[in-house]
């Protein structure tokens, strides 16, 4: 259980510029892709039933998982929070879109997709930064014992 706490909360300390670097694309990129999920979510109803489905869940389910993913795990990549288990879903999201829903379709429909994949693949490898509320929450979870200690 170490190992993971210490992957999703690593304890690396970044450089003043990389962390301003890394808040910054967490901020234009998480921000962008907040305003397609929003407007998905707007439109959720005309788009429930022509949703692509790429993993069998029905198009309402598979709308439901994109707008979690674009708006409420991207508001968790902005702000810091839950950095590396927000990035999952969304990197999830953008795998699909591009390998799957998009798959026979020209370069210029999916190059969004990439793009986003490629960025938030790159932002869950590079970590936070210091300037993110993991910085707060993940001292906690290592500072918890474990129920059954050794004496």
């Amino acid at each position: 259980m170490n190992k993971i706490l210490r992957f999703f909360y690593p304890s690396i300390r970044y450089g003043v510029h990389a962390s301003w670097l890394l808040l910054a694309a967490r901020v234009i990129f998480g921000l962008l892709l907040m305003a397609h999920g929003i407007d998905k979510w707007r439109h959720f109803e005309a788009l429930a039933s022509s949703f692509p489905d790429p993993i069998g869940l029905g198009s309402r389910t598979a709308l439901t998982l994109a707008i979690f993913a674009e708006v409420f795990c991207a508001a968790g990549v902005v702000a810091g929070a839950f950095y590396r288990l927000a990035l999952i879903p969304v990197i999830f999201t953008m795998g699909m879109a591009l390998l799957v829903v998009h798959h026979g379709d020209l370069f210029a429909v999916k190059e969004l997709a990439l793009a986003y994949l490629v960025v938030f693949t790159l932002l869950f490898l590079a970590g936070p930064g210091d300037f993110a509320l993991d910085r707060i929450i993940g001292p906690r979870f290592s500072a918890r014992r474990p129920r059954h200690e050794m004496s």
